[in-house]
């Protein structure tokens, strides 16, 4: 099985405001991009499971000339309060990359 690891060389999480997450994964080249950019595997019902995010809105925003897809979805608490445990979601990105994507 191929997983977001073995095809990104980077993978990244960040803010995308207090509500908000967006996760950026680099693929290694065009193959891999044309290949895994609009896998279901990385699709809504993935963030659901992983981060219980509402499918309806996860976006996924494919970017060719960057061979990357960005991928925003609602975080699982607002940035800063009380259960935050990860103010910035810089560490929320490695449950992706064990995904299975064929």
């Amino acid at each position: 099985m191929t997983t977001v690891g073995e095809v990104c060389h980077y993978v990244r999480s960040k803010n995308a405001g207090p509500f908000w997450v967006t996760f950026d994964l680099f693929f290694k080249n065009k193959e891999a991009f044309d290949r895994y950019s609009r896998s279901p595997a990385i699709g809504p019902d993935t963030f659901k499971r992983l981060f219980g995010a509402d499918p309806e809105l996860v976006k996924s925003f494919p970017v060719e000339s960057l061979e990357m897809v960005k991928i925003s979805c609602v975080r699982p608490t607002p940035s800063g309060s009380r259960v935050e445990r990860d103010l910035h979601s810089g560490q929320m990105f490695v449950r992706l990359l064990d995904i299975e994507l064929d």
